[in-house]
């Protein structure tokens, strides 16, 4: 197994920043709030949702209008502008949205399954370091992937985020453990976190489109 390091909430949003110089058709949104517990219409009512404890659904609330955000940004890509990088030091579209899902897909597993960060297996390691991690690596193996490709992930990794949200209560999210700067960190943390790291990566997306050759 990987020698990994929890990440310190400071350099995890530095090296994200960093990533810039260095979800498809509507049936597409639909399905990425197709829970029954979440209402598309009340998108932009941020608070308690049915089906959720009161503040596990306030923070789903806001990471739902989050996802929506970044879906209306790239709905329309093509593969090649999909593909695009600045420059040789630089992350794709396609990149980013990958890496979303991968960023998701490890607190579901530090958070639910209650894994020591970077303890994955070998399988789920395979499918969503490189994502995770991007540089290089991301730019050479991250290319050729249509629209929906990164919608249906990011939408299949937050249907379980919901389904597993729906199982547990205010206290599990209260929850905390050694985590940022090895300072105590709830569940509330890191799942906000998730939020705000997409809508950093929103951020940056609309940077590289107005840089798309004319």
């Amino acid at each position: 197994m990987k020698n990994y390091q929890i990440p310190s909430r400071r350099g995890f949003l530095k090296g994200s920043a960093l990533l810039t110089a260095g979800i498809a058709s509507s049936t597409i949104i639909h399905s990425a709030h197709a829970s029954p517990y979440v209402d598309p219409d009340n998108i932009y009512l941020v608070g308690p949702q049915d089906g959720y404890s009161p503040w596990i659904g306030t923070l789903l609330s806001t990471m739902t209008m989050m996802r929506a955000s970044v879906v209306s940004n790239v709905e329309d890509l093509t593969q090649e502008e999909l593909d695009f990088q600045i420059d040789d030091q630089s992350n794709s579209i396609g990149a980013m949205l990958l890496h979303l899902a991968a960023t998701e897909r490890y607190y579901q597993l530090n958070t639910f399954d209650e894994m020591e960060w970077g303890t994955w297996s070998d399988e789920i390691e395979k499918e969503w370091d490189v994502p995770m991690g991007l540089g290089e690596a991301g730019r050479k193996e991250i290319v050729g992937n249509d629209i929906d490709f990164y919608l249906s992930k990011l939408a299949e990794v937050r249907e379980t985020t919901k389904m597993e949200f729906a199982k547990r209560d205010d206290d599990w999210l209260m929850k905390s453990e050694p985590f940022f700067e090895n300072k105590p960190t709830n569940n509330h943390c890191k799942w906000f976190h998730v939020c705000e790291h997409e809508s950093n990566h929103n951020g940056q997306i609309k940077f590289i489109k107005k840089r798309f050759p004319s």
